[in-house]
This record gives C-alpha cells, structure tokens and sequence, in this order.
C-alpha cells in the first residue's frame, strides 16, 4: 500500500530528520525523498563560534596544565591540598570548553534547515565514538565532531575512517598516542637503562578499529590481526611533551618513527611492507573497501533509519551501493532514502533521549540559549552529549530506551515543559503540523479535551506517537 504524501513528508521530517517544526510538512509537500536529497547537496554545515577553538590548542592548554602538576609533584612542592586544587583547576579548564561545544551542537540540531545532513553527521560521530567520561575528553569531543566527522560527512567512506582514527581526541581516548613497538628504536633505547619503565605495545584502537568502525564482530578478522594492525599503527601520535616522548607541535597529530614496530606486516592476509605512517594508512583503505565493512555500516545505517532488526533486502541493497560506489557516502545515503523498506512502515523507531529534546525543541520553536542550563534535558533523560560511556557508542534499538523509568523520564519532563509554556501554544492545531496522518483518533481527541493548554502540550509530546520516529 502506497503512504499518502502527508504520510512521507512526517516520515521524511521526524524519521530521517531531527522532529517536524511547524511549517516543515507542507514545505516538504509531495517530494519527501527530493527533500533529502536536497539536503545532501553543498557542504556540509561546520558549528562555529569564537569560543570553539582547534583541538590542538585545547589540548596543548590541557597537557601543559597536566605538565605542570606533574613536574611538581616529582619535586616534592606539590602536598595533597595543593594537587587537589590544581585537578580542580584542569577539571575548570576542560569543563567550560564542553558545555560551548555541546550548546552549540544543540543549537544547530534545533535549528537546522538540513536536519536529514545533522542526523547524519550524529550517526557518525556515535559510529567513531569518543566518550568524555577520560580524562581531557570534555575539552575534545566536540572538537572530534568538527574536525574529523563534519568535513567527511559527504565524502569517501576511506577519508573519513582516516580522520576519525589518526584525529588526536581517538589517539588519546584509546591510548594509541602512547604505544610502542617492541623492537621501536625507543623500546631499545629504554631497555638499555636500568630500572627503564615498561614499553609497549597497546591493542585498544586497532581493536575497535575492526570490531566497531569498519569490519564488525564476525568480519573474518582474528586476534593475530588485531595484534598485528596494533604493530602497524604504533607511533601514530600526539605532539608534544608526554614524559618520556617529546617532538611534534603540542596537541595535534604527530607519527613517531621511534615508536613505530617495523618491518613488514600481514593484516586479514595482505602484507603490508614498511612505510611507516603510509603502513597505517594502507590497511586503513583496505578496511574501508572490504566485503564486511560494507555489510556492517549497512546494517547500522539501515538500523537507525528503518528498523532496529532490519530488513536483510534494505541492508543488501545498501551495501552493495557502499561496493559498487567504493564508499562514496552520498551515494549510500540517496540508496537508503530511495529503499522502500524505510517509508513502508511508519513509528517503528523508539527516539532516543537525544532525538526526543530535539524534536521537542524543533516542535515547539524552542531556542537553545547559551549559559541558561540547556543542557540539562540530556543529562536528566540520560544520553549527556558525547558520553556513551564505551567505544560501542549509544545503543540504537528501542529496548535499550523505552523502559518504565526513563519513559517517566519523559514525561515529567514533558509535563514541566508543558507548565513552562502551555499558555503559549495551541497543542491542538500544532499536532498535525508535527505528526501529520500519524497523529492518532486516541491523541487528537485527549488533546482536546485537556483542562488548561498546559495540560494539551504535555499530552502532545507524551503521546505514544511523538515518542517513536
């Protein structure tokens, strides 16, 4: 059966985009998929604002603060009350520099004109994910978004996998920047001193390069591989002072030769010969050109934007887009809109707690206004900006969102909101601009019948239908 142009249009505007804003279903109008494609068109849109600065600059600030309790803990001047206060002083350093980020994340969610683009841009940031639960992370998150996922959004699959993984914020988050080779010119150096500390080599970035970024649980890779390609990416590095490693311009990406393992190297069964940082950056184009990597993006952009088991057809016919365009991401993203599963079945996706806020914010014409506390509904609905808590990023599937108490979650905060701005808002002819034909007989009639406009708006956003995309 064939959905009504209305039908497509709310599924167009709350499915692959960021929630409807009044206005938005009759602008979409009869082309739904014309108005994502769209969107996909030009550049991508980058956050800015004069309090954002380069991450080399935050975290060259960062590691000079660290520096310095350091050095002065080893010299003895540093008694507990005063290394308390200098952690205290990098905890205010780092703090202010994630809440500008995230505010101004949330602004553009909230007031995007290419909300299917914005979606997409957050896919794959949780896709690379950096969480800010580690130490310097608060003041790098964002940072990570603007500079290694937003430029690539509408690029190759390869350029991007390259940002995200040699972009100093995932060097930091997975340790990379500090393994060693265990035949490195530095682990022989250090070997030869006495009581010299231990080097070498950490597994952490190239196992979740292949288990989460490109090939995927089960992609046919083993744990030789995952030593192996460890061995390969070793000095791949941050600049700066790190104790005993000092060369590069502080905060931004530096290779080390002294660290790197050499020799020639054999990932998933193709040698690789030694190039040093070329090595690193070779096995990276295979991975993104592989069978498997394919298959895996596939299934999570299928799972996001159709179903949380998604059909095997959409994840094939996706893939093979992925193949046959050597990872060309628009032409990926103009496959999936063209799938027929993603517009056959409306409301199947639970939103998370962040797409909730948004299309609460986008709905009612909220504004994000800096330094007033807007970040307060993600950390009280429980998904804070940049902090899934693991590599494996936010989980996508419904049943790790809709349980009893965080659905509570929502609709105390539902109800606040409605307290806030009720008067303000006509609920009854703003669920159709929002929802469309998905509105429901049941939400329409107990809209209506609310006591106060406070009542009506809090039934509104509570309805079982707003809560799915």
């Amino acid at each position: 059966m064939s959905l009504s142009a209305d039908t497509q249009a709310a599924i167009a505007a709350n499915r692959f985009g960021l929630g409807a804003r009044p206005g938005d279903l009759e602008a979409i109008g009869s082309d739904a998929r014309g108005w994502l494609r769209a969107q996909l068109k030009g550049s991508p849109p980058q956050i800015a604002g004069a309090d954002l600065k380069p991450s080399f600059t935050t975290l060259a600030e960062a590691l000079e603060l660290r520096r310095q309790i350091e050095e002065r803990k080893k010299s003895g001047t540093l008694d507990p009350a005063m290394a308390e206060e200098q952690q205290q002083k990098l905890g205010q350093f780092v703090r202010p520099v994630y809440v500008s980020e995230a505010t101004a994340r949330f602004a553009l969610a909230v007031g995007t004109e290419r909300p299917f683009l914005e979606r997409l841009s957050q896919f794959w940031t949780n896709h690379f994910a950096v969480s800010i639960d580690k130490q310097f992370m608060p003041a790098l998150a964002g940072a990570f978004e603007r500079e290694a996922i937003r430029p690539n959004v509408l690029g190759r699959f390869a350029d991007l996998l390259l940002a995200a993984e040699s972009h100093p914020a995932m060097l930091m988050y997975l340790d990379n920047f500090i393994s060693v080779g265990p035949d490195s010119q530095a682990a022989q150096r250090f070997e030869r001193r006495p009581n010299a500390p231990h080097l070498g080599i950490n597994e952490n970035l190239a196992r979740e390069i292949l288990e989460l970024h490109t090939l995927g649980v089960g992609g046919g890779y083993t744990q030789a591989d995952v030593t192996t390609f460890a061995q390969v990416i070793t000095g791949w590095s941050i600049g700066g002072n790190h104790g005993r490693f000092q060369s590069g311009e502080p905060g931004r990406f530096v290779f080390r030769p002294g660290l790197h393992q050499p020799g020639a190297k054999t990932v998933l069964n193709t040698r690789y010969p030694d190039s040093g940082y070329g090595q690193g950056v070779a096995v990276l184009n295979d991975l993104a050109r592989h069978p498997s990597t394919a298959h895996f993006i596939a299934t999570k952009l299928c799972r996001h934007f159709i179903a949380d088991e998604p059909p095997a057809a959409a994840v094939n016919r996706v893939a093979g887009a992925f193949t046959a365009s050597e990872g060309d991401l628009p032409t990926v993203y103009r496959t999936l809109v063209e799938t027929r599963e993603a517009w056959a079945a409306p409301l199947t996706k639970f939103k998370t707690p962040a797409d909730y806020i948004y299309s609460v914010y986008r709905g009612l014409a909220l504004p994000v206004e800096a330094g007033k506390g807007p970040l307060g509904p993600f950390e009280v609905l429980g998904q804070r900006i940049w902090q899934p808590g693991s590599p494996a990023g936010w989980p996508d599937r419904s049943a790790d969102w809709d349980g009893s108490s965080a659905l509570l979650k929502r609709i105390e905060w539902a109800d606040q909101t409605g307290a806030r701005l009720g008067s303000r808002i006509d609920a009854k002819a703003l669920g159709p601009q929002l929802l469309g034909e998905n509105l429901t007989d049941a939400t329409r009639t107990a809209v209506s019948r609310a006591v106060s406009a406070e009542q009506a708006v809090t039934l509104l956003l509570a309805a079982p239908e707003f809560m799915r995309r």
